[in-house]
């Protein structure tokens, strides 16, 4: 379901902006504009949508006018012309009472530099927006230990901010926004001051919170590996224009133009792609109950050297076979379940290429991916884990 939606959006810094939407209309660049009006535009024309729940990064280098663009989105930009459609309002229609009502109730925003009041503790930071929303103390200090347990801040609550480190910091900031359990969350290059470890677990605690909590995210940065491993889509702009939009699958595999595969070209696929975006999804499934030479028939018209073996009952992997070994039990009145061989591996659909690789040299079979269920969906030969990385 659609969250959020705009429209058009421009935002023209200087003294006559609305005289400089015909000159976007009549297509002059960012750079002639200036030149000619000593206006600056940040965007022009912007359009996109957000599914509620989703994590939406928008993604460009200094100066491409992703920061201008997200302060739209709560008005610390006013908007030069268009339309921020949420929960089916156009909000650039609300008055002053209307608008303080959607910051505090259904809008929140992680800074990059964290944005936190040295002077308070941890938790009257977090605190914070519950209070100039009016709620009780009781309440207040009750929802805010709980939003830092969710952070992973449990027993910090009464240090004050100078005491913790970079990464605690922004999990303070997050945990300010989430206590107001907003159902949009703005985030300007949250991580982007963290030294490269921290980053990286913040990554994974994002994704953590975001598996659990389902807000909808929209996210800014210049990291191109950062916006690939977190976005379920991703924006990218240039000189306030958006070049593309799409899946991080959809951007490696159709770049729209040069400018993009320029930006994706030094990216780590093997951070990126998973392990259903490369798996074989066309599977062939022997079961322990089959007589062996049935099993060799349905092997031998495949083009597969191994089959995998489920439990009839449980549809769960037990086995891998190859038709050396159907021979075998053929010849021998075998079982499938007595020559099947157990050292295979499984990946679950969501895990990464770069930990299919490091699993993939204990075994010379190919790699089961299951999903939530431990059902069997998909295999992934051995060379297609390089072919992936290419």
């Amino acid at each position: 379901m659609e969250k959020l939606r705009v429209e058009n959006l421009t935002k023209v810094f200087g003294k006559h902006p609305k005289k400089i939407l015909q000159l976007l209309e009549d297509g002059l660049k960012r750079d002639e504009i200036f030149k000619t009006t000593q206006h600056t535009v940040g965007i022009g024309n912007v359009n996109f949508s957000v599914e509620e729940g989703e994590t939406f990064v928008i993604m460009g280098l200094s100066g491409s006018g992703k920061s201008t663009l997200i302060r739209c989105l709560n008005l610390l930009n006013k908007p030069t012309a268009g339309k921020i459609i949420i929960d089916e309002e156009n909000i650039m229609d609300y008055d002053k009472k209307q608008m303080r009502e959607f910051r505090r109730n259904k809008i929140a925003m992680v800074f990059q530099h964290f944005g936190l009041f040295s002077h308070k503790t941890v938790i009257e930071n977090v605190e914070f927006g519950l209070e100039i929303k009016g709620e009780k103390k009781e309440y207040r200090y009750k929802k805010s230990l709980e939003t830092l347990k969710t952070v992973g801040l449990e027993g910090w609550e009464d240090y004050r901010i100078s005491a913790l480190s970079g990464g605690m910091k922004q999990r303070v900031g997050l945990a300010r926004a989430l206590a107001n359990d907003p159902e949009i969350i703005l985030m300007d290059e949250p991580f982007s001051a963290l030294d490269p470890l921290i980053r990286r677990d913040m990554h994974t605690e994002l994704l953590d919170l975001q598996s659990k909590l389902k807000k909808t995210i929209i996210f800014i940065t210049h990291d191109v590996n950062e916006a690939f491993k977190l976005g379920d889509r991703i924006a990218v702009l240039k000189e306030g224009e958006i070049v593309q939009i799409g899946t991080p699958e959809e951007i490696l595999e159709n770049p729209e133009n040069e400018y993009i595969r320029n930006f994706i070209q030094d990216i780590d696929r093997s951070r990126i792609l998973k392990a259903e975006n490369i798996m074989r999804k066309s599977i062939l499934k022997l079961n322990n109950s089959q007589k062996p030479k049935i099993a060799l028939e349905i092997l031998d018209d495949s083009d597969f050297q191994y089959g995998f073996v489920v439990d009839r009952e449980t549809r769960k992997i037990v086995g891998v076979v190859e038709a050396d070994d159907l021979i075998d039990a053929i010849k021998n009145k075998k079982t499938i379940e007595e020559v099947m061989h157990l050292d295979y591996i499984t990946v679950s659909k969501d895990e990464y290429v770069k930990e299919i690789i490091e699993k993939a040299y204990e075994t010379k079979y190919p790699i089961a991916v299951i999903d939530e269920s431990e059902n069997y969906i998909g295999r992934i030969q051995r060379g297609s884990l390089l072919k992936a990385l290419v």
